[in-house]
């Protein structure tokens, strides 16, 4: 397993992810109406095959998404980061949160980490946020990161939104 590096903001901490982070994952992808823009509700035990996929994307690419918590509770806020499965069309910058972590501000502070990152240490140049069109929150914090909709395509059966970010300086 490749070391997962720790990013730090000034609210949160982005790191890899630990066996106990699995119940808070399993519960938001068992809430029908909040994950249904990212990926649709499942089981536990389909969450199990969820949680061990984003786990291993660190071990097959070298990058992925982190497990985000609040550095003042501790909380666990969600997850954010890079995302490139087989078939992908290019390197995505992804977030979903806990329902109970909405409207603080956290996606876009963890979005704009992870995008700096790629961009500085990773020395990528481009980055997308693949967006459904009926999701309005999403598509707000990529607005604030500077991010515009360049086209709409289809992934996996389902329409979204290409958001390009925009190039670091």
């Amino acid at each position: 397993m490749p070391r997962v590096p720790e990013l730090v903001t000034p609210r949160l901490r982005m790191r890899g992810w630990r066996p106990e982070d699995f119940d808070d994952f399993a519960a938001v992808f068992s809430d029908e109406q909040h994950c249904r823009y990212i990926g649709a509700s499942c089981t536990r035990e389909e969450a199990w095959r969820r949680f061990a996929l984003t786990v291993g994307h660190w071990c097959l690419r070298g990058f992925g998404p982190w497990a985000v918590e609040r550095l003042d509770t501790g909380v666990f806020v969600g997850s954010v980061g890079l995302w490139m499965p087989e078939r992908w069309p290019e390197l995505e910058l992804g977030y979903w949160l806990s329902p109970e972590q909405l409207g603080h501000g956290f996606a876009t502070e963890a979005a704009g980490a992870a995008r700096e990152h790629a961009y500085r240490v990773m020395n990528r140049r481009r980055l997308v946020s693949f967006i459904h069109p009926d999701n309005q929150a999403s598509q707000a914090v990529a607005a604030r990161l500077g991010a515009v909709i360049e086209d709409t395509t289809v992934l996996k059966g389902i329409p979204c939104q290409r958001w390009r970010h925009p190039e670091p300086d």
